[in-house]
């Protein structure tokens, strides 16, 4: 018997459902080297960025001194620095000034705008001092060869940009490949040390001046130098940062001119506030003369221009400028300004072509200080830069239009433990006349009184005339 057996059906490739393939397993290998590929680039191409558009600035004046420009250095070496004390418990600030033109005529005291310094106005300074007049120009804290920042203690780095900037740093001070060497020196990163020197140490902080501070840093350079009453010169944002301390101090002030002044400087301080356009402003020097063509004025020469951004660059002076443009008064109302100032001449010197905005801006000034003498000029926002002998000429003719000034000289006093010294001299002084006279039975000797004289400020310090009269 046959034993029939039915063989399955075949099913069509069809009918076969599909095999998913076995994913590989992932290659551990290649991803990571991708990481640490792109990684290494970004940090790359960001310091790269960092190093050509913001070159580490030493925050040593002596090293930062040595890398400006000619111009720069030749004008520090005319000017000395003041010390002066914005508040009781704090180190003093020293302030940078320039003097031109004799001591004993009346004195021009110029205070510059927002970001600028004495440089700027040295041929406008020039330009005074020609015509027989005492030039002062001061750089404000914060700006131009001034101090721009303190010494201050910190404790920890708070946040994400907080420690971005604390490696920042780190690397403006100690190099770019300072980590890799410890790490090369070492074998391992420098967890420890950067934490200790996170968790408390020293850093300089940008000034933050404002209004109330730079009235006084003015009120002490005055007193220090004995120049009351000065003639006021004050251009773009001075104005803002003094006004307060004019009406306060009215009696330190012969006259007030006003340079195109006004409670906000012709200079955008937004491009020094954010970081990276900072960097690129304040790096670049093209980008910098298109921001004060478009802004300031269009005809400052490259090596001036340079020089200018050079000295907002160092030393945190773009962060400080920043912090004074926050603190500036911008609300105070110009004509009660100048009503409180009725006794004080005073006169405005305007832009007639700069825009026809700004030609406006000086009309309302005009309303405003209506006893003011308004006088137009041919030069832009930054006239002492394009016009200097214009501004000069007419500064001058309207100080000297003025009686001339009372100056106040007050005497120093002595210290109490030099005035007894001085007592002590004298009255030793006269009993050894008194001896003498009686040996020699009159006054005079054979070298007769010129050696007598009184003690003084100097010979109690060893430092008088001595026996030969010199």
């Amino acid at each position: 018997m046959a034993i029939i057996t039915e063989e399955p059906e075949l099913t069509t490739n069809s009918q076969i459902p599909p095999t998913k393939p076995k994913p590989s397993p992932p290659n551990n290998n290649n991803n990571g080297f991708s990481f640490w590929f792109y990684f290494t680039l970004a940090v790359s191409l960001i310091t790269l960025f960092f190093v050509f558009t913001s070159s580490p600035s030493p925050h040593d004046p002596k090293t930062w001194f040595l890398t400006l420009p000619t111009p720069l250095r030749h004008h520090h070496s005319k000017g000395r620095t003041i010390k002066v004390q914005t508040h009781p418990n704090e180190t003093p600030l020293e302030v940078f000034t320039v003097e031109d033109g004799p001591t004993s005529s009346e004195t021009i005291l110029i205070v510059h705008g927002q970001g600028l310094s004495s440089f700027s106005y040295r041929h406008l300074a020039k330009s005074i001092a020609s015509k027989g007049l005492h030039v002062l120009s001061v750089d404000l804290p914060g700006n131009g060869f001034s101090d721009k920042s303190v010494e201050a203690s910190v404790e920890g780095v708070n946040g994400v940009l907080g420690r971005f900037w604390y490696v920042y740093s780190e690397i403006q001070e100690k190099g770019i490949f300072w980590a890799f060497d410890q790490i090369v020196e070492t074998g391992e990163i420098p967890y420890e040390e950067i934490q200790a020197r996170m968790s408390k140490r020293k850093v300089r902080k940008p000034l933050d001046l404002g209004p109330q501070e730079m009235g006084k840093v003015l009120g002490e350079v005055i007193d220090s130098m004995g120049l009351a009453p000065v003639h006021l010169v004050l251009h773009d944002s001075a104005l803002g940062f003094c006004a307060n301390w004019v009406s306060e101090r009215a009696e330190l002030v012969r006259s007030v001119t006003l340079i195109d002044a006004a409670a906000e400087g012709a200079f955008p301080v937004w491009v020094v506030e954010v970081p990276v356009v900072r960097e690129v402003v304040l790096g670049v020097s093209f980008v910098y003369a298109k921001v004060v063509g478009l802004c300031c004025s269009g005809r400052v020469g490259g090596e001036d221009l340079d020089a200018l951004r050079v000295l907002l660059k160092g030393r945190d002076g773009g962060r400080a400028v920043v912090n004074a443009a926050k603190r500036v008064n911008s609300s105070f109302d110009l004509a009660e300004w100048g009503e409180g100032l009725s006794g004080v001449p005073m006169q405005v010197l305007w832009s007639a072509g700069w825009s026809p905005e700004w030609s406006r801006e000086g009309d309302r000034v005009a309303k405003a200080l209506p006893r003011a003498t308004f006088v137009t000029h041919s030069g832009c926002r930054w006239a002492q830069e394009d016009v200097a002998d214009e501004i000069g000429e007419k500064i001058s003719q309207f100080v000297l239009s003025l009686p001339k000034s009372a100056r106040k000289v007050e005497q120093e006093s002595i210290p109490d433990h030099i005035q007894k010294m001085l007592d002590d001299a004298k009255s030793n002084g006269h009993d050894h006349h008194h001896h003498h006279s009686h040996d020699h039975g009159h006054g005079h000797d054979e070298y007769g009184d010129a050696h007598i004289h009184g003690a003084n400020y100097m010979d109690a310090y060893g430092l008088g005339h001595g026996p030969h009269g010199w």
